[in-house]
């Protein structure tokens, strides 16, 4: 059974895109990858701004474009150089396929990024709302686009009171979206639906009376604000328990690159276990532990410190150790390394395991 909508008029539709711009002309943030419509910036920025709040983006993109100001200059760069610049952005498959897209560009499509959506579409870590915004903003293609924001926004003008995450409501709001734009300005217009979305029509308590479309709105119409659109349903958190342990030897400490089956995949990392049964021998099971990982023998230490923190639906306690290498290992783990604790500024590591670091690194300050 399909739920029902007020789909707009021709007339609503002019009028919304008017009264939209113009509110967008006024109110737009002043934002660094607005400044230009270079796909490659364009694309960088969307790629970082997925999942992730603007506040939290500008200062990453300032400095990764610095160091990485063009697709060659991307694509030829170390993936351990791209991750340490992506430190601290989460989710870090995002910055994995940036360096991969790069280099498939320079090598099928000369180093320009392409204009066509086929060939944009088949990049990693570009989907179809990306790959819009990309050509939207870069090209001024005629593409919608769809995202946390234009999904809330659209799901209200629209008063649309099905799950707009599944197949119908999904697809409703594409259709929707894609007969909003206008003949020409796609970029800018697309980029005024997520900004009113993002500071006007938001989650909670939505400031309709500064919306410049209210009296077109069916849902505010209807104080309807709170029910559309559905909510997501809450998701079911689980208590883990982990251990990260610092393993010294002499001035070096152990470092272990995640593999590809791990969180944080290519991050470097101290060695870090989950804690099985909190009443049995502790220091032997984690000892054990890392002897099978990294062929090191250990003697566990005194505790650094203690981090809770979230990944996914996982709520973790982490407590970090430190322990003293006991002997040298015949042979030491796969992708393991030994690091001078002052050089581990230079290594891309996850944010639990760059606190437990810059611990370290105090600790040592004060003591020496």
């Amino acid at each position: 059974m399909k739920t029902r909508c007020q789909w707009p008029t021709a007339a609503w539709k002019r009028q919304f895109r008017r009264k939209l711009l113009g509110w967008y002309a006024l109110h737009a943030r002043d934002l660094e990858w607005r400044q230009t419509s270079d796909p490659y910036r364009v694309w960088v920025s969307e790629i970082m701004l997925q999942q992730t709040q603007v506040a939290t983006v500008a200062g990453y993109f300032s400095r990764f474009l610095a160091e990485f100001p063009t697709i060659d200059a991307l694509a030829a760069a170390d993936e351990h150089r791209v991750l340490r610049l992506w430190e601290g952005l989460g989710y870090y498959r995002r910055a994995r396929q940036l360096h991969r897209a790069a280099g498939i560009i320079v090598g099928e499509h000369g180093g320009r990024f392409p204009a066509d959506p086929h060939a944009v579409r088949g990049l990693p870590g570009i989907g179809r709302y990306t790959a819009g915004a990309i050509l939207s903003i870069a090209f001024d293609a005629r593409q919608p686009i769809l995202e946390a924001n234009t999904i809330r926004l659209l799901s209200r003008l629209l008063a649309y009171r099905g799950d707009p995450r599944k197949k119908e409501g999904e697809s409703l709001l594409w259709k929707f979206a894609e007969e909003l734009l206008p003949r020409r300005g796609s970029g800018t217009f697309n980029q005024a639906l997520m900004e009113l979305g993002s500071l006007v029509c938001t989650p909670r308590n939505p400031a309709c009376g500064e919306c410049p479309v209210k009296r077109l709105c069916p849902t505010e119409a209807r104080s309807l604000q709170g029910v559309i659109p559905v909510a997501k349903a809450k998701p079911r958190f689980e208590a883990v328990r982990e251990a990260l342990v610092v393993v010294r030897r002499g001035s070096q400490v152990l470092l272990r690159q995640r593999q590809a089956d791990e969180r944080w995949a290519g991050l470097w990392d101290f060695p870090r276990f989950t804690i099985d049964a909190v009443n049995g021998d502790l220091a032997a099971d984690l000892a054990a532990k890392l002897t099978a990982t990294t062929g090191i023998v250990a003697e566990l230490g005194e505790r650094l410190t203690t981090i809770k923190h979230g990944v996914t639906r996982f709520r973790i306690t982490l407590d970090c150790y430190l322990a003293d290498c006991a002997a040298k290992p015949r042979r030491l783990g796969n992708r393991c390394r030994w690091v001078h604790s002052d050089e581990l500024a230079r290594y891309p590591l996850s944010t639990t395991g760059r606190k437990a670091a810059d611990l370290l690194n105090l600790r040592e300050t004060m003591s020496s």
